[in-house]
């Protein structure tokens, strides 16, 4: 079988994550930020010969979408299962303000326990299940052919580890910017890493003081 070629991208920035507060399934918008993020993506991707687009069915990922999906003649599909972990008593958050109220949960929350979960939350085990295999199950349908997927770092995280057979525990040393380029194959043995945050369209032009 030919592989699936995805280039998986966090949503633009918002307010909450411009506070380090916790989002999960909360629907918060792109802010200013953001729409320039999306924007700029857009130019990025404008000559990728793209197939189909999916995005996580909250705001923040679909609005990211939309303009080089657009620009592709292509729809944005929304896809719950490329949601971010729900968060349930954590969202909306800060990480020193979680600590405060709930410091076991906050320890084993750092600490990445594969089976922990806030009060009305997924499990970290649950959310990477239900993330890749929703993106396993989205690439198979399109072998040979080139797809965008646009959710949320947490995802990216997840699909990061998938394709380097790393360990959910294992502490994060790779980035996950804001509307940042990802690539990944996918064949039926799985994820293959190809490119990792790149971000060179994000790049604000340096002000030229001698013009």
């Amino acid at each position: 079988m030919e592989p699936t070629r995805i280039i998986a991208i966090r949503h633009g920035e918002t307010d909450w994550n411009a506070d380090t507060r916790i989002q999960g399934h909360t629907d918060i918008p792109l802010n200013a930020n953001g729409r320039w993020q999306a924007q700029c993506l857009t130019q990025a991707l404008a000559e990728e010969p793209l197939h189909a687009v999916y995005a996580s069915d909250l705001g923040r990922a679909v609005e990211t979408a939309q303009g080089f999906a657009q620009a592709a003649g292509l729809p944005v599909q929304r896809e719950p299962g490329l949601r971010e972990r729900r968060f349930g008593c954590f969202e909306g958050l800060r990480f020193d303000e979680i600590e405060q109220r709930w410091p076991e949960s906050s320890l084993r929350w750092r600490h990445r326990d594969p089976e922990f979960g806030p009060e009305g939350g997924e499990t970290l085990r649950e959310f990477y299940e239900r993330c890749v295999n929703t993106a396993m199950e989205l690439a198979s349908r399109h072998a040979g052919q080139s797809i965008a997927l646009v959710a949320h770092g947490g995802v990216l995280d997840c699909l990061y580890r998938a394709a380097t057979r790393l360990d959910l525990q294992a502490p994060r040393t790779w980035h996950i910017g804001n509307a940042t380029v990802n690539r990944l194959l996918h064949t039926p043995q799985g994820f293959t890493l190809v490119g990792w945050s790149d971000d060179a369209h994000l790049a604000r032009p340096a002000l030229d003081e001698t013009a």
